[in-house]
């Protein structure tokens, strides 16, 4: 945490502490609270995300469809065969950006001649982004994104298309788990800015209870499974 960081926080708890008419907490309740910080609990499971890893991603795979995205599961030499052959299927243009990240370095991008990839955040005009994923939960078919250098948040927004490559081992049960691996992989006191979880392309029935796609983001998802 950067110093300026540090002295903003202290602002805003000293500012708590004053509206609540207490200093610093200490003895009994402050160890309570370290040891809740230090082994936070888990929320409850989902029984039938409880499964083995093949049954496990079967179920993601299920969700993800029912919640309005394509799914395609290949073998890693086929990732950007599949990623051109959606794009063609869907009268889309072949180029997208993509974000910068090793997690897809290893895709061979370079064997589909017509692609035009930019590696880089989304900028307003770009129709399809292409993005990894940090974990997929199989309790809900929900893509889970942590943002970084390596993974511009505004490819999960701007454009109209968004294509998600996520490999079956990172398809977990539940939510908590997800949590559990982002503090296993960050640490506690660097965690990602921000954390996104998306479940299907964007919609919303606020209008007359009419399902309406791409209301606050991409109208359309198309998720890549990689066999590992």
């Amino acid at each position: 945490m950067s110093e300026s960081s540090a002295t903003a926080r202290s602002q805003i708890l000293n500012g708590i502490r004053r509206s609540l008419r207490r200093g610093e907490i200490s003895g009994d309740q402050r160890q309570a609270v370290e040891a809740r910080l230090a082994r936070p609990p888990l929320g409850p499971t989902v029984a039938r995300a409880q499964l083995a890893q093949p049954e496990k991603v079967a179920l993601f795979c299920q969700w993800a469809e029912t919640n309005n995205a394509t799914v395609a599961r290949v073998a890693v030499p086929d990732v950007a065969a599949e990623v051109v052959s959606f794009l063609a299927r869907n009268n889309l243009p072949a180029r997208a950006a993509m974000a910068p990240s090793p997690q897809l370095a290893d895709y061979d991008w370079d064997s589909q001649k017509m692609l035009s990839l930019r590696r880089g955040r989304g900028e307003a005009a770009d129709q399809v982004s292409i993005t990894g994923a940090f974990a997929g939960i199989a309790e809900t078919g929900t893509l889970v994104m942590a943002s970084g250098p390596e993974h511009p948040v505004t490819l999960n927004l701007l454009p109209d298309t968004h294509i998600v490559v996520v490999r079956e081992a990172d398809i977990v049960s539940g939510y908590e788990d997800v949590w559990t691996l982002l503090r296993e992989r960050y640490g506690k006191d660097r965690m990602p800015r921000t954390v996104n979880t998306l479940t299907g392309p964007s919609r919303t029935g606020d209008i007359e209870q009419a399902m309406e796609l791409g209301a606050h983001g991409p109208r359309r998802m198309h998720i890549v499974v990689v066999r590992t």
